[in-house]
Formats: structure tokens, C-alpha cells, sequence
């Protein structure tokens, strides 16, 4: 980026009133929205008043509408739903409902609003905007207020963020709480598929979703389901037959269980409900299996918001206090959204607009395209579920004659074994012979190598760690074996899963290739582990299952620290130098520092935030979170951060560590890993496919050029493959992170929010862009 960075201290918020509130159905996250809107606004000077019970609050007044300081949101990140409730309201969509509302606001100074909600909430709002003027003449007329607030009040600014489990709303990847349905989701999932392996039962699984399929296509890729029925993609004719085959194919490959997704709105191609009680009563007539059903319901709203929720919240809340400083009365409302990591503004009346589109195309029977608009992300989706769950008769796949091996290299990350198992189905769908190697370069040089099947990865994306074995050992002491073995094995391909470690051993065997023409094969690295520290890539499989594992224990640590009051918690993350971990967790727990090695600090900094958290003592909030990365700086341990903090805080507040380790590496894989994994690994086979094509000369493959080992990673908004040697330069190679990472943008958020002073640099936001404009190749929002 060539301009100078625009910074928002010359954005004043003073004189200035943001009301915030939610409305329609409650969605996980929604709480650390209105903390981000509520902290933001108060930073910059405005009054901000929370609207309780949102629109019904808004035309009631009185003591619905209340002015909120910083420890009002104190201690909401972690909770599900909204604090400040939500209700349908009718009197709203009348006009004399309105009047009401406008009046209201107009005795508190409100001009700014903040809705967190649906696209009725939203839609709403813009009416009121648009008729605001009216609305306050005609109270003048009816003498409720003087000619000088109809002046001073004269315009309404708007910006909605979308809260809702069924991520419906078009023009963002993913609206708040999608991701934390899903975890309910999958872990109820997960949890049944231990039972119906016990008893060989299949189950139905009937999700949230009424005009939307995405939690259900998502949550039966993320677990592998045998079959999904969604609004957007009804069955072809005759799916009783081709449902009712696939299932005992499968159980006659030894596949103990099944399990059957279907989205509350889930209908067939003449527009007729299918319901899970009709799929049920269908396997039972023909096929006599033990069979049950499971309605999630509202288990789906439930819980607490997952990290990724929370981080997208309060990321959003915070840009919606910029893009209500810098509404003009031309600026048409806006919704804060999100495009691959990237927070954006669109006109919210083109979302709507885009959203009504989808359910009038699949009203009229206009399937195909109602996945085209749902956006690229889920037609993605839908395609690699598409290709993953149905193995086609040996008979009618292509023969490529050509072998590809894959590994795990480095340290276990949740996702890994989501990701082999989409690359061999992937793999063999293109009519290539699998390879797997057990236990990274070591096993490989070993010989441990064998041909790998459709069912051998059956159940895999719930498995956590790796399942073929990993090690950390680089190739370059046993590049002679490792050479034998793949001419052994006839290896044409390699694919690598893995974290640093995979990205430096594909540099050593693409310098190996003057010595040994066996390195001459089309290799491709997919990043993989916990740290998030590979270069080419802003995200990594493993590091949302992680960043869960902290946030959860960061959850239970502080109402620890709630119960002993004045007490400060330092908390010890993994990442090696990268400090993306301590960094984002600081963000999705709330806590008040965390240290990080790529922003040196030094003893003053220490002191600032003891002197911090000895005036946060002095308030309602008695309690604090430090958290620190574990390479952050060599003389500042641990041990030491926590003797200071014990000797400094003497009298006010006490002190406890706590070193996470290596629980950050365990667990089931978050749905996000699952999905991300399946996804960006699917796309590393095809990429690996056509350049065999394109390398095979003369009956045999021979590739030497830098462009034919690659990483596959997601920049911004689009999955890119890079060759790892231009990679080099972007790669800082003594502390193993990249020169460049995106998150620490993100720094100062968290500064903000724990009532640190600090620059945050604005340059990306701020441009209105247009929802037809938006790249939907964007994978990470939406997994």
C-alpha cells in the first residue's frame, strides 16, 4: 500500500449519541458486538445508550433506553444470546410506532444507530432512516418538539452488522454466530456418531435453516454425512433410490453408522417439504435400518460464542463506530461485513435486495442460480461435498497411472486429518493411485509407505492430531533415501501437510533436484499447524481449534479471577515466535495486555500495565488477564512477568500463572479447521493434477521449474498458489514467522478495548464498495 496510513484520532465522537441494539432472532456473539460498539464509542468521546429489547424498547422508551459507561459491558464477551434481549415488535412496522421511536430517541440526542440483527431488523432501520425527517416535522407540527431539534437532529445515521446462525444475509462470508452454531452442531455430531457406531444405527439430523442450507451443507462436510438435503439444492428425481444405495454401499464397506443432514427447510424439486421424519420412515420401509432422529432446535443459538464469533464481533463493532463518525447525510446506510479477512462496508439496501434475490430464485424453481448468489464460497462448498461424499464405480473413474504420496510434517495440528482425507478422495476421483507416509520425511526415508483407499479415510475430519504420524525432521540428511523410495514407489507427486518445518523441507528437496532427478515432481505444501507462523498465508489449519482451547480456558480462568476478586491471571501461549495466538486470544477473551515478540516491549511498557491494572481495580471490575506469548523475549519469562506483577500489584491485586503447553495442540478440530482443511486441500490435488498433465513428457513426469513447488495459501480474500521460492524473501528464517502478518492490525483493537490509548490505523476501511464487486472466491470467513 502506497498511501499514508489515515489513523482515526481525527475522528471525534464528541457531541455526538450511538444507540446500539439487537433485534429479531439472538445469535452467539451478538454481546461482544455491543462491548466493541459501546468501548469504541466511548474512546472517541461519544454517549453511547443501549436500546433494550430492540425495536419494542426503541418505541417504549423510558427505561428501555439507558446511557452505558465502560463497565456496563464488562463481563459479556463469554455469554451467549444478547444481554440487552431482543423481541419482535409490531408496533415498529406502523407508522405511528415510528413516530414514537423518533420521538424518543430525539429528547436523548440519539442520531446514530447501531442495529445488530437480520435482514427484517435492517430493513427496518433503513425505512426509518429514510422517512426521519418526516417523522420529526410531523412531531414539531403536533408541537412534541421545537423547530431547533428538528434542525439540530435533521438526519438519522445507520450501520447494521448481521446477527444470525443461518449466515442468509448476502454480502458478507459470514454474518455473528454462524460459526459458534456450528460448533453446537458438530459437537452434537460428534457426540452421536460414537453411539451409532456402538449399535450401527443411522441417524437424522434435522438443523436450523429455514430458507438457508448453509449450517446444514457446512456441518455435513465438516463430518463427512452421507447425505444432505438443503433448501438451495433439492435431490434430483428418484433420490429415494440413489439415497437408499449410497447408504448400504456403505454399510456393506464396513461403515458402521450413517449419518443423514437435513435443513429445517429442506424441500425437493416440486417445492414439497422433506422433512427428517419422512427420511427416517424411508430407510426404515426400505432398507430396515435401526434409525433415529435428532432435532438440534435451539441447542443451535445456544452457548457461548467461539473465538472466530468473537473476533468477528467485536472487529465489526468497532468498524461500524468509524463508519457512524463517518456517515454523511449522503452516505446511504451500511452494513459492516466481512470479505475474506477483510472488514467491509456495503449499502445495506444492495444486500437485501441480493438476500430477497436467493428466496424469489428458489421460489420460482431457479436452483442453480439461487447457489450462484448465495455466493462463491457456498458453491464451493456444496462442490467439494459434492465430490467428497459419492465414490464413483471403480469402473468410471479415469486412469491417470500416475502415484502421489502425502504427509504430515512438523508438529500435530488439529484439521490434518480432514485435509489427507480430502486430498486422497480428491486424489482418487482423479484417477491417481494414493500414497500415504506414515511419520513425516523420517517414516519416508524408512520406507514406511503404502497405497491408501477411498474407505481408509472414513471418519477422519472429527479425528484430532495426525493420523498418519508426524515428525519434525527435515529431509535433508536422508535425501539419498527419501530419493529411492519415491523411485521405489514410482512417486510422481508430493503433497505436504504441515506447519515451518514443511515449508523449509520443500525447500531442501527443490534444491535437490540438480542431485536427484526424483525431486523433479510437481510438490505442493498445505499449511498446517497451531502457530499460524507459515509465510504465503494468513491462516493455517489447526490455529481456530487452538485459539478455541485458549479462549475457553481464558473463559474459566477469569471467572476464577471474578470469584477472588483483585486478582491478575498471566497466561503462557504456544506459537514459537509468532504471536498470533496470544494476540487474537487477547482479543476473543478479553483480556488487558498481551506480549507479543514482534512488538518489542520494554520494563516501562511493563510498569504502564501495572499502573493499568491497579486503576482497574479501583472500578467494578476486579479482576485481570495477561497473556503472553511464549518467545516473546528471552529475559522477560514467564516467571519473571509474574514475579514483577506479584511485587508491583503488592496490596492491590495478587497473582497466578498459568502455561497452557500442549493442550493447544490437542482436541477435535473446530468446524472452521475441518472445512478450511477439506477445502484448501481438495484445491492442492486438482492444482497437483494439471501440472502432471502439463510436466508429463515423453512416459514420464519431469518438473524443475519453481512454479511446480508451491504453497497453497489464503491471502486477503483469495486461495493462492505460490512458489516457495519467492516465498524466501518474505520469510523471516532465524525467528520462523513471516517479515509481514496481517493480524497485527488487528493489535490495537484489543489496546482499545482493554482502555489503552493507542493509534489504529484506518486506511482499509472506509470505502463503500458494492455487493457485485465482491470477490467470492474467499474461503476464510466463510469455511
Amino acid at each position: 500500500m502506497d498511501h499514508q496510513p489515515k489513523f482515526f484520532e481525527n475522528l471525534s465522537g464528541a457531541g455526538k449519541a450511538i444507540g446500539v441494539l439487537t433485534s429479531g432472532g439472538d445469535a452467539q456473539g451478538m454481546n461482544a458486538a455491543v462491548r466493541a460498539v459501546v468501548r469504541m464509542g466511548i474512546y472517541v468521546n461519544a454517549k453511547v445508550y443501549f436500546i433494550y429489547e430492540g425495536y419494542q424498547g426503541m418505541v417504549d422508551g423510558g427505561d428501555n433506553i439507558v446511557e452505558v459507561s465502560w463497565e456496563s459491558v464488562s463481563s459479556i464477551l463469554q455469554v451467549g444470546g444478547t444481554v440487552i434481549g431482543s423481541a419482535r415488535c409490531k408496533p415498529f412496522r406502523t407508522r405511528e410506532g415510528r413516530l414514537q421511536a423518533a420521538f424518543n430517541l430525539v429528547q436523548r440526542g440519539i442520531t446514530n444507530l447501531c442495529v445488530i440483527g437480520g435482514d427484517g431488523s435492517l430493513t427496518g432501520a433503513n425505512l426509518f432512516r429514510e422517512e426521519w425527517s418526516g417523522l420529526l416535522e410531523e412531531l414539531a407540527q403536533k408541537g412534541k418538539i421545537d423547530a431547533e431539534a428538528v434542525k439540530k437532529y435533521a438526519y438519522l445515521n445507520i450501520v447494521g452488522m448481521v446477527g444470525s446462525i443461518d449466515n442468509d444475509f448476502c454480502g458478507t462470508d459470514m454474518t455473528i454466530g454462524t460459526d459458534s452454531a456450528l460448533h453446537r452442531i458438530i459437537e452434537v455430531v460428534d457426540a452421536i456418531m460414537t453411539t451409532a457406531q456402538s449399535h450401527q444405527r443411522t441417524f437424522v439430523l434435522e438443523v436450523m435453516g429455514r430458507h438457508c442450507g448453509y449450517l446444514a451443507l457446512v456441518s455435513a462436510l465438516a463430518c463427512g454425512a452421507d447425505w444432505v438435503f438443503i433448501p438451495e439444492y433439492p435431490p434430483e428425481e428418484g433420490w429415494e433410490d440413489s439415497m437408499c444405495t449410497k447408504l448400504s454401499e456403505n454399510r456393506a464397506r464396513k461403515k458402521r453408522l450413517n449419518i443423514i443432514i437435513v435443513a429445517e427447510g429442506a424441500i425437493d424439486c416440486h417445492n414439497k417439504p422433506i422433512t427428517s421424519e419422512k427420511v427416517k420412515d424411508l430407510v426404515v420401509q426400505r432398507l430396515g435400518f435401526d434409525t433415529r432422529v435428532t432435532i438440534l432446535g435451539h441447542v443451535q443459538r445456544g452457548g457461548t460464542p467461539s473465538a472466530f464469533d468473537r473476533i468477528l464481533a467485536s472487529r465489526m463493532g468497532v468498524e461500524a463506530v468509524l463508519a457512524l463518525l463517518e456517515a454523511t447525510p449522503a452516505t446511504p446506510a451500511c452494513v459492516v461485513s466481512l470479505s475474506g479477512n477483510q472488514a467491509v462496508r456495503l449499502p445495506l439496501m444492495e444486500c437485501v435486495q441480493m438476500t430477497q434475490e436467493v428466496q424469489k430464485a428458489m421460489d420460482e424453481g431457479r436452483f442453480l442460480e439461487a447457489v450462484k448468489l448465495r455466493g462463491r464460497s457456498f458453491e464451493n462448498n456444496l462442490n467439494t461435498y459434492k465430490l467428497l461424499s459419492h465414490k464413483k464405480p471403480d469402473a468410471e473413474l479415469p486412469k491417470s497411472n500416475f502415484n502421489v504420496a502425502v504427509l504430515n510434517v512438523g508438529a500435530p495440528a488439529a484439521g490434518m486429518n480432514a485435509a489427507v482425507r480430502a486430498a486422497v478422495r480428491v486424489g482418487i476421483t482423479e484417477g491417481h493411485k494414493i500414497f500415504a507416509v506414515i511419520d513425516g520425511f523420517e517414516g519416508f526415508a524408512r520406507g514406511k509407505i503404502k497405497e491408501i483407499s477411498w474407505g481408509d479415510v472414513g471418519g477422519w475430519t472429527g479425528q484430532g492430531g495426525s493420523i498418519l504420524g508426524t515428525k519434525r525432521t527435515l529431509p535433508a540428511k536422508y535425501l539419498e533415501k527419501i530419493a529411492d523410495q519415491m523411485r521405489t514407489n514410482n512417486i510422481n507427486a508430493l503433497m505436504v501437510i504441515g506447519g515451518f518445518e514443511a515449508y523449509l523441507g520443500l525447500l531442501e528437496l527443490s534444491a535437490a533436484r540438480e542431485k536427484y532427478d526424483e525431486f523433479c515432481v510437481p510438490m505442493v505444501m498445505v499449511p498446517a499447524t497451531v502457530s499460524n507462523n507459515v509465510p504465503g498465508s494468513d491462516f493455517s489449519i489447526g490455529a481456530d481449534t487452538a485459539l478455541n482451547t485458549i479462549t475457553d480456558t481464558c473463559d474459566r480462568i477469569k471467572q476464577s479471577a471474578s470469584g477472588t476478586k483483585r486478582r491478575v491471571f498471566i497466561i503462557e501461549t504456544m506459537g514459537g515466535y509468532c504471536g498470533y495466538l496470544a494476540n487474537m486470544g487477547a482479543l476473543a477473551a478479553g483480556a488487558d495486555a498481551a506480549y507479543i515478540f514482534e512488538e518489542q516491549f520494554d520494563i516501562r511498557e511493563l510498569q504502564a500495565n501495572v499502573e493499568h491494572l491497579t486503576e482497574k481495580m479501583k472500578t467494578s471490575i476486579q479482576r485481570g488477564l495477561v497473556l503472553r506469548n511464549e518467545n516473546c523475549n528471552e529475559n522477560y519469562t514467564t516467571d519473571f512477568i509474574y514475579q514483577l506483577y506479584s511485587e508491583e500489584g503488592k496490596g492491590v491485586f495478587d497473582c497466578r500463572k498459568n502455561v497452557l503447553g500442549h493442550m493447544q495442540q490437542g482436541g477435535a478440530p473446530s468446524p472452521f479447521d475441518r472445512n478450511f482443511g477439506t477445502k484448501i486441500s481438495a484445491k492442492a490435488m486438482q492444482w497437483i493434477s494439471k501440472k502432471l498433465k502439463e510436466t508429463y513428457r515423453k512416459g514420464k513426469v519431469f518438473a524443475n521449474t519453481d512454479d511446480s513447488v508451491c504453497l497453497l495459501g489464503i491471502r486477503r480474500r483469495n486461495l493462492v498458489f505460490q512458489p516457495v521460492a519467492e516465498l524466501k524473501s518474505e520469510t523471516d528464517f532465524v525467528h520462523r514467522i513471516p517479515k509481514e502478518q496481517w493480524w497485527l492490525k488487528l493489535r490495537p483493537l484489543m489496546k482499545i478495548l482493554a482502555k489503552y490509548k493507542t493509534s489504529y490505523d484506518v486506511s482499509d476501511s472506509g470505502q463503500l464498495e458494492h455487493v457485485a464487486m465482491l470477490p467470492k472466491e474467499a474461503e476464510t470467513g466463510a469455511i
